[in-house]
């Protein structure tokens, strides 16, 4: 069995102490690729070092996390779309973009402007989404549908995942109007007193999910409250197994598939 693990973040400090052997255990488990979304300007560096020691495993995106907007992020995105006016630059996705309004209302405006500008980004140079989402479901709805209305031209209409979906499925069916997006599911689906299976059944073919870790976050049961990783997808992989009637090898190739239909540059 081979899967894709479209979220993990590590080249966090989390990992410093063993990143090398956590990269093994996720190869061993059976990960052929991993994506790597990026949150700030400090962790482009250390995400593309890290990428480049596994040419054909790991693959970096490039954007700014809705809760790492600071003073300075008008400038911070100036940069970064430098790095994607590079024709041979390596970013597969757009990401990690999006608005967050669990903790902090403050930046309102400011996040939809910045996520706007990095929507804008994936149609100007044709590169997929990796979309987080808290609280604030009906403020990316609009913004995305107000892209795809102004590339609706576009041989390519906008792709990507929505990142660590947990909602009902009315929200499901909503955002999979949005014919080229997949839902990124991950440790939420293992816990006791999720509602996510009931909604994947209800409303959701496996043929639009992505498996996805969000790496060191959010592990999945048994390693709840501990450090997550890559080579712990394998529960995930387990549960939808259940919830599809299918085996685990079967739900690992079509979510694989679904991955790289998401991002073709990783089939390189």
């Amino acid at each position: 069995m081979t899967f894709i693990d479209t979220h993990s973040h590590l080249y966090d400090d989390q990992f410093d102490a063993d990143r090398e052997e956590v990269v093994q255990r996720a190869f061993d488990a059976g990960a052929s690729k991993i994506f790597l979304p990026n949150i700030n300007a400090e962790t482009v560096v250390p995400m593309l070092q890290l990428s480049q020691r596994f040419p054909g495993r790991l693959y970096p995106m490039l954007g700014l996390h809705p809760e790492d907007l600071g003073e300075t992020w008008r400038q911070v995105l100036t940069s970064m779309e430098k790095l994607l006016q590079v024709d041979t630059h390596p970013f597969i996705a757009i990401g990690e973009v999006g608005l967050d309004y669990y903790w902090d209302r403050s930046l309102y405006a400011e996040q939809q402007e910045a996520f706007d500008i990095q929507v804008g980004w994936a149609v100007k140079y044709g590169l997929p989404l990796m979309i987080h989402t808290r609280k604030a479901q009906a403020e990316v709805v609009n913004i995305l549908r107000s892209r795809s209305k102004a590339c609706s031209s576009r041989k390519e209409p906008l792709a990507g995942v929505f990142h660590c979906f947990s909602g009902s499925a009315e929200e499901a069916r909503e955002l999979l109007r949005f014919d080229g997006f997949m839902l990124g599911i991950g440790g939420v689906l293992t816990f006791k007193k999720s509602r996510l299976p009931d909604v994947l059944r209800q409303a959701v073919p496996l043929e639009r999910i992505v498996v996805e870790t969000d790496s060191p976050y959010l592990a999945p049961t048994p390693h709840r409250g501990k450090r997550n990783e890559s080579a712990f997808i394998v529960e995930v992989l387990r549960t939808l197994a259940e919830i599809y009637a299918l085996s685990m090898d079967e739900v690992a190739a079509i979510t694989s598939e679904n991955a790289l239909k998401t991002f073709p540059k990783a089939r390189l």
